[in-house]
């Protein structure tokens, strides 16, 4: 295959995978893909640049872009979302019934700055009225192989965050009953995170029917919450200008052969009251010390209308 070398990382999911497995192309390219899970996918990228195309978590670029890092140019191309505050699990002796429950409760997050917590955080607070500085935070990576010390993450003011001792994790803990709960629990094999263990005996949803608070959601709101973006090496979109369209039109292709929920579309203008929204959270959770332009992230839609298809 001739074409314009690229690495490739993505994660196997039903909008990355016509892509992976060469079902659908990038036209002008000859992509070496590597399949990762999110966390070390996200890690690599965040402290050793190792890929020139990669999903990206949208909160860490932000917060990478705020602290000067302009190393990569966001598509708008959302390969992960959900209503993620759907995701939290309580402890089922902690009394936790509804949300304000949580508050002076133990709380663990994976990774404070990631973005599924970024959602969960603001929706709890401005929808569901908890105070989250009433919580006691656990984090269960440390500075060796989180996303945070990338980006210079710090706690932010105001906030009690812990760092798990390495010897112990998330699971382990809410199973001994040194956690009320957590934001999210993430047990697949990887080289950032440390649980492994099934929690189900122990802990249960927050809300008793997921779905059905995900449909309130996004029903009362409109916002179908965004995790992942697809992110290029901006040296390399500077030099090939055409290689932003052609890895847009591949990502909408595979979109459509996935059959992807017309609820939450691809592009910049109908996703971004989304990411003004998770703009607002990172900048109100102190994660960032003044507002960003999402116009300075992401490539202008224009660039991605049409696409030449060689190199």
């Amino acid at each position: 295959m001739t074409g314009l070398p690229l690495t490739v990382a993505l994660s196997a999911n039903a909008y990355t995978r016509p892509v992976v497995g060469g079902e659908v192309a990038i036209r002008g390219a000859a992509p070496e893909f590597t399949v990762l899970h999110p966390s070390e996918m996200f890690y690599r990228q965040l402290h050793f640049a190792e890929f020139d195309v990669s999903e990206m978590s949208v909160a860490s670029l932000i917060i990478a872009h705020a602290s000067g890092d302009r190393q990569w140019l966001a598509l708008p191309i959302f390969t992960m979302r959900q209503v993620f505050h759907t995701g939290i699990l309580v402890h089922r002796d902690s009394g936790i019934a509804v949300p304000k429950d949580l508050e002076g409760k133990r709380v663990a997050v994976p990774e404070y700055q990631q973005t599924s917590a970024i959602w969960s955080r603001g929706i709890l607070a401005e929808d569901l009225g908890v105070d989250l500085t009433s919580i006691d935070w656990f984090m269960e990576r440390g500075p060796e192989r989180s996303h945070g010390s990338a980006t210079g993450f710090a706690p932010p003011p105001g906030i009690r965050l812990q760092t798990i001792a390495p010897e112990t994790n998330i699971g382990e803990m809410l199973v001994a009953g040194e956690l009320d709960a957590t934001l999210l629990y993430l047990n697949a094999p990887n080289l950032v995170d440390r649980s492994s263990i099934d929690v189900s005996e122990v802990a249960r949803p927050l809300f008793p029917d997921p779905e059905a608070e995900s449909r309130r959601y996004v029903a009362e709101t409109g916002i179908m919450p965004l995790n992942h973006c697809l992110v290029v090496r901006r040296s390399l979109a500077e030099t090939r200008a055409w290689l932003p369209g052609v890895l847009t039109d591949a990502f909408l292709e595979a979109r459509l052969r996935a059959k992807g929920d017309p609820i939450a579309p691809y592009g910049l203008a109908p996703n971004r009251a989304v990411l003004e929204r998770l703009a607002r959270y990172i900048h109100g959770q102190g994660l960032i010390e003044r507002p960003v332009d999402i116009e300075d992230i992401f490539a202008a839609e224009p660039a991605l209308a049409s696409a030449p298809g060689a190199a």
